[in-house]
């Protein structure tokens, strides 16, 4: 079986809200593996660069150096993200799809992922709950597309609404809506490995993570249980049902990208996190 591998990261979303609104697609995902909190260090700001830097690369803030939103003065050089990784010392075949500027471009010292093999770039046209909306829609749409029909051995689709969401309206009835529609656009990318010509030969593994929490009036950067509480949600078929062993740690997640495809980290590179599962 050719081994692939999804990632989802899902902007802002509070873990306890989780329990409030229905999430079927996530909850496929949740049933076959599992949903971890993860507790974000005492040195990383609550904050979306920060934590999207340490998922990604693997290391912790004191290396990959992501301070804040803006990422200037950044080492993703030295720490590169596992999509440039895969691509620079194994030749596979990556996609990465975001709305974010920081994340694909130059803007605010990025971009957080220097050389994927493949990229899909669409900004939102303003920092409204609508404009972001607007371009998650059109994220889901082109990512479809890619998944339905290229072959990215390794993937991470961004979704940011939710957490545009509970900046301008707060953790109320529109941030909860905004989670069901960023669950029915994971269902729609899950549709899509499904739906693949090769898909009967291939092993998914598919990881879905948040990089931080909320206060209830919305907003986050600070020390809260709220807002210091992420999670990953996991399912694969190295991934055995039911709560992992240990805490997880949002390093861990580019660890696992390389066990679920079986490849290895260069021996020189620096990793903090650990796989939870072996190939």
């Amino acid at each position: 079986p050719r081994r692939r591998v999804l990632v989802v990261g899902i902007d802002g979303v509070t873990l306890d809200t989780l329990s409030a609104v229905p999430t079927p697609h996530l909850d496929s995902v949740t049933e076959a593996g599992f949903l971890a909190p993860v507790a974000i260090d005492p040195g990383t700001p609550t904050m979306s660069g920060p934590c999207w830097a340490t998922v990604v690369t693997g290391v912790r803030i004191d290396k990959h150096a992501v301070w804040s939103n803006d990422f200037s003065g950044n080492r993703l050089h030295l720490f590169p993200d596992f999509a440039s990784r895969l691509t620079a010392e194994h030749g596979a075949s990556t996609y990465v799809a975001a709305g974010w500027q920081p994340l694909l471009t130059v803007a605010h010292g990025g971009p957080l992922f220097r050389t994927p093999g493949r990229t899909t770039f669409i900004a939102a046209a303003a920092e409204t709950v609508e404009a972001w909306d607007a371009t998650d829609e059109a994220i889901t749409r082109e990512a479809v597309r890619v998944l339905t029909e290229d072959d990215p051995e390794a993937s991470f689709v961004y979704l940011g609404a939710v957490d545009e969401t509970g900046h301008v309206l707060g953790c109320g009835d529109a941030y909860e809506e905004a989670i069901v529609r960023a669950d029915k656009r994971l269902g729609r990318l899950l549709a899509a490995l499904r739906a693949r010509s090769s898909y009967t030969q291939e092993e998914w593994t598919v990881i879905v993570v948040t990089d931080h929490g909320h206060r209830p009036e919305g907003g986050h950067g600070g020390r809260s249980e709220r807002e210091t509480t992420a999670w990953i949600a996991c399912c694969g078929p190295s991934i055995a049902a039911g709560e992992p062993d240990r805490a997880l740690r949002h390093e861990d997640v580019a660890a696992q990208v390389f066990a679920s495809l079986d490849r290895e980290i260069d021996s020189h590179a620096t990793v903090d996190g650990r796989a939870w599962s072996k190939s």
